[in-house]
């Protein structure tokens, strides 16, 4: 049954060093232990505010739902970032971190899923509570390594977000990505694990501002395989982020989350383009929307999405 949607309440939790993240909660006025508990991460330097529609959409049909930023993003941006050195690390261990402790104390008894789109999927990986994650939704999920980024469009992005993005990032102490119409404005510690040309997600701290030993960067890798809960990854043909070789890539460190790939090509939906960040747009709340909500309510795909499952990896 679809409930009447509510506005959200806006939400603030401070992280374990003390730092104030802020969002929105979707909450029904009675508990019920059988509800999940949503918690959406966005895409790097993505506002919350993005996913808000899909978030209303979850609570519709049934979900409690939080949705945050990360921060230096949106309504957890402090006043000035020159000078502010978040970086994933702090997304994962600190943000989702406190987040997953939010959900467990406020919706006590309640699953926790997750909806993650983009870097939102590594940083489930970072948090030292993410045992208490029972289900995954991922949209495009990886840590962008240049060599799985669509083919054709490699070149181009190399040049915008490997030289144009940290040479801007090294000018202003921040990347003022938002003037340029990209994204947000980004920390400068974000744009540095960005940048970060290696294969293996932890090797991105061998050097460099944030440096860890060999036995932490194992512990790092390690953590990922506590997520116990499946997880049904999505990507898409169009998603020069995303690709099929990126969401593997990333899917690998969950071990012990058994997958779902779903790939689709938007054509084939009668769609002309889905790419990294539409798939969150409202336009698909008829369509692509659907593939969520069942997977979250029930750990099924629909009919529809069946056919678009990928051969598990080897």
């Amino acid at each position: 049954m679809v409930q009447q949607e509510i506005q959200p309440a806006p939400l603030t939790v401070q992280a374990a060093d003390g730092y104030a993240l802020r969002g929105f909660v979707w909450q029904h006025r009675t508990a019920d232990a059988l509800r999940p508990v949503v918690i959406i991460n966005p895409a790097t330097s993505v506002r919350c505010r993005y996913y808000t529609r899909f978030a209303g959409f979850l609570h519709r049909h049934g979900f409690d739902v939080v949705a945050y930023d990360y921060r230096g993003i949106g309504e957890s941006r402090p006043r000035s970032l020159k000078g502010f050195d978040a970086d994933w690390l702090d997304w994962g261990r600190l943000d989702f971190e406190a987040m997953l402790r939010y959900a467990a104390t406020t919706f006590p008894g309640q699953p926790i899923q997750v909806v993650a789109h983009s870097v939102g999927g590594v940083l489930i990986g970072l948090a030292a509570s993410n045992a208490l994650v029972s289900r995954v939704f991922s949209m495009g999920a990886q840590f962008a390594y240049w060599r799985d980024y669509a083919r054709q469009r490699r070149p181009r992005m190399l040049v915008k977000w490997h030289v144009v993005m940290p040479a801007l990032t090294r000018l202003c102490g921040y990347f003022p990505g938002k003037r340029l119409g990209w994204l947000e404005d980004t920390p400068r510690g974000v744009v540095r694990d960005w940048t970060a040309r290696h294969p293996r997600f932890e090797d991105t701290y061998r050097r460099g501002a944030r440096v860890l030993s060999d036995a932490e960067r194992q512990d790092l890798a390690e953590r990922f395989a506590a997520v116990p809960g499946p997880t049904l990854a999505l990507s898409v043909a169009d998603d020069e982020f995303g690709t099929i070789a990126a969401v593997r890539r990333l899917l690998r460190y969950y071990r012990n989350s058994p997958t779902t790939h779903v790939h689709i090509v938007p054509a084939s939906l009668g769609l002309k383009e889905i790419g990294h960040f539409a798939f969150f747009h409202s336009r698909f709340e008829h369509s692509l929307w659907r593939i969520p909500l069942e997977w979250l309510r029930s750990g099924r795909l629909p009919a529809e999405a069946q056919r678009h499952v990928l051969a598990p990896m080897a």
